[in-house]
């Protein structure tokens, strides 16, 4: 039987799953202020990047899981993990042009224009705005079920760039261990969703 936790359950599950989410930014930022890091800024700009892209594999996860377990109420934690994504997307890029670039656009924009991997990186994030823009129950509202769906699609375009990202970034010191473990699990979680559309609609022909 599959566990389908109380209202003030899931109030308890998702304030773990909150600090849990949270933990990440706060260890960091108490290292940095322990002057742990040799490189602070490095760290923090490589720290926050692989934690989004952590919690993107996470949140991408949840219903393949939800699927598998029948645990439907998994799904009501997808909102809060996907936020927390870009929360890490937007510390790292904030780290980018912070510390790289002293907000200037214009060398942060030429930065972007010139190396492949911030390309890429630049366009996931910002495909990443609209999404976090709209995940409150007010925009779902407004912007009507199925356009709201359509428009968080985008992350099946977002978590391949991500990918591509840190594989690039990675590509300079061949180091490419974690990009293909990353590239691994997107592959399964997406292949997953691409097997189960392609089911449905067969299924629907048969019928």
């Amino acid at each position: 039987m599959a566990f389908s936790p109380s209202p003030r359950q899931l109030t308890a599950i998702k304030a773990a799953v909150f600090v849990l989410a949270l933990l990440p930014f706060l260890r960091m930022a108490w290292l940095v202020f322990q002057g742990v890091p040799v490189e602070p800024l490095e760290y923090l700009t490589r720290g926050t990047g692989d934690w989004a892209l952590y919690l993107l594999c996470i949140t991408l996860a949840l219903t393949p899981l939800r699927r598998f377990t029948g645990w439907n109420s998994i799904v009501r934690l997808r909102r809060m993990l996907g936020l927390f994504t870009f929360f890490y997307a937007l510390l790292h890029f904030t780290c980018f042009f912070w510390f790289d670039h002293f907000f200037d656009i214009a060398a942060m924009l030429q930065d972007v224009v010139k190396r492949p991997f911030i390309t890429v990186g630049f366009i996931a994030f910002v495909l990443l705005i609209p999404l976090a823009a709209t995940s409150t129950n007010a925009m779902i509202k407004r912007l009507g079920g199925k356009r709201w769906q359509w428009l968080h699609r985008l992350i099946y375009v977002i978590a391949p760039l991500g990918i591509l990202h840190f594989w690039w970034m990675k590509a300079g010191k061949n180091d490419f261990q974690e990009p293909i473990i990353f590239g691994v699990i997107v592959a399964v979680l997406l292949g997953l969703r691409v097997y189960w559309s392609a089911a449905k609609k067969a299924q629907a022909a048969r019928a």
